[in-house]
């Protein structure tokens, strides 16, 4: 259910119908040696698009999932020279409520964002957003369970942050070709500083990896990813259930 393959007339009809909008917002970063620029842009295709279908299947909820904003705030990466678009925070948030203002003016009444950044600062534009449209429509950002998943389908000890082992695992599963798999290396990084409103990974990683990724694996990628689905086809589902008008909600009730 891609936005972007539909007529304008087709879209309406799905407006109509009760169809929930999936915004996906990536990055383009580095991503260690061993994985490419567009990761996050990929992951949370992958996502908004899996969870889109999972959920029609499943439950019968009908979804679009919007083009998805390769780029995006990404200053923590900048020292590593080359491979990433740094968008600057009010730029990224002006583009995000644009792009929620114009899904409520077509009428989509819910709008659910999957952030691919963990570094995407966008609770304040919903909340504006939510302000401006009330009663008309509502935005939220997804919060997919990843640490929980991780916990539950792999050792918890083990380092984790970026280009780490749940995303080289993801990667190895979704796009086997894409991984330099000759590359993958534990960095043995300092801890980072999470809350360091200058965050700069250069500071503790020379290689652009933060956590271990040596404990990667295709099935592993394929467990984490079902579960990835899985939350998210729970998450839409309960949102619609709490958000929805309840003359669009037949076939959820």
């Amino acid at each position: 259910m891609r936005y972007g393959d539909l007529t304008y007339l087709e879209i309406k009809e799905l407006i109509q119908a009760g169809a929930v909008a999936l915004v996906p917002t990536g990055c383009t970063e580095q991503q260690g040696p061993h994985l490419p620029v567009d990761n996050d842009t990929y992951w949370i295709t992958q996502v908004a698009e899996g969870i889109s279908l999972a959920a029609q299947e499943l439950d019968g909820i009908l979804s679009l999932v919007l083009p998805t904003l390769p780029f995006g705030p990404t200053p923590e990466h900048r020292n590593y020279g080359s491979g990433f678009i740094d968008l600057p925070q009010e730029l990224h948030q002006q583009v995000i409520y644009a792009v929620l203002c114009s899904l409520a003016d077509q009428g989509f009444r819910l709008i659910l964002l999957l952030l691919g950044c963990g570094q995407h600062q966008l609770k304040p534009t919903v909340e504006r957003f939510n302000a401006a449209y009330t009663e008309r429509a509502f935005a939220q950002i997804a919060t997919l369970p990843l640490f929980d998943i991780w916990c539950r389908c792999a050792d918890p000890t083990i380092p984790e942050g970026h280009a780490d082992s749940f995303t080289t695992s993801i990667s190895l599963f979704l796009r086997y070709e894409s991984v330099r798999r000759e590359l993958i290396r534990n960095p043995h990084m300092t801890e980072v500083d999470w809350n360091d409103p200058d965050l700069d990974f250069s500071r503790y990683s020379s290689t652009g990896v933060i956590g271990d990724p040596t404990h990667a694996s295709a099935e592993l990628g394929a467990r984490l990813w079902a579960q990835v689905v899985s939350a998210g086809v729970d998450e839409l589902a309960d949102f619609i259930q709490e958000k929805q008008p309840a003359a669009l909600l037949p076939e959820y009730e």
